[in-house]
């Protein structure tokens, strides 16, 4: 009987040892995406998470400027270098930026995981979707939305 015990005690700490989910990942939940944000003149600034697809399934929201309704764009001078980062690895293989204003939509060059903000002073949405992708097979995506007040 105590051969059983001790056979069982050994048993539940091997496989408690094997569970990640109470690991320390960088404050990332697995059900998700991982946090994104920008960074701008070395300060950095948090996106919001908007449509995606991972390991648990898909769930769809609004665009950019609804998500961030109610709250303040990040004030930027024109011209101003922004990047894309995440404490996740690995970096997604595929990148789009959108940008919204008053007067309409356009896909924005990304090189690098950086893009430069317009010259022209105004409030930009922007929707920064990623893609993780091993040839056709996708391992995950996800849009992250941000606004911009370009002085």
């Amino acid at each position: 009987m105590m051969k059983k015990i001790l056979f069982l005690t050994i048993l539940m700490v091997i496989l408690a040892g094997c569970n990640t989910s109470g690991s320390d990942n960088g404050g990332q939940n697995e059900d998700k995406p991982p946090h994104a944000y920008i960074e701008i003149d070395g300060e950095r600034y948090d996106t919001v998470l908007g449509t995606y697809c991972w390991k648990n399934g898909c769930v769809d929201t609004a665009g950019a400027k609804d998500l961030l309704e109610g709250k303040s764009p990040i004030p930027v001078e024109a011209g101003t270098k922004v990047t894309f980062w995440m404490d996740y690895e690995p970096m997604p293989n595929e990148v789009h930026l959108n940008q919204t204003s008053e007067t309409g939509e356009v896909e924005v060059s990304v090189t690098d995981h950086t893009f430069t903000v317009p010259d022209e002073e105004g409030l930009y949405y922007y929707d920064y979707g990623v893609w993780w992708s091993d040839g056709d097979v996708s391992d995950g995506d996800a849009f992250y939305a941000f606004a911009l007040l370009v002085k």
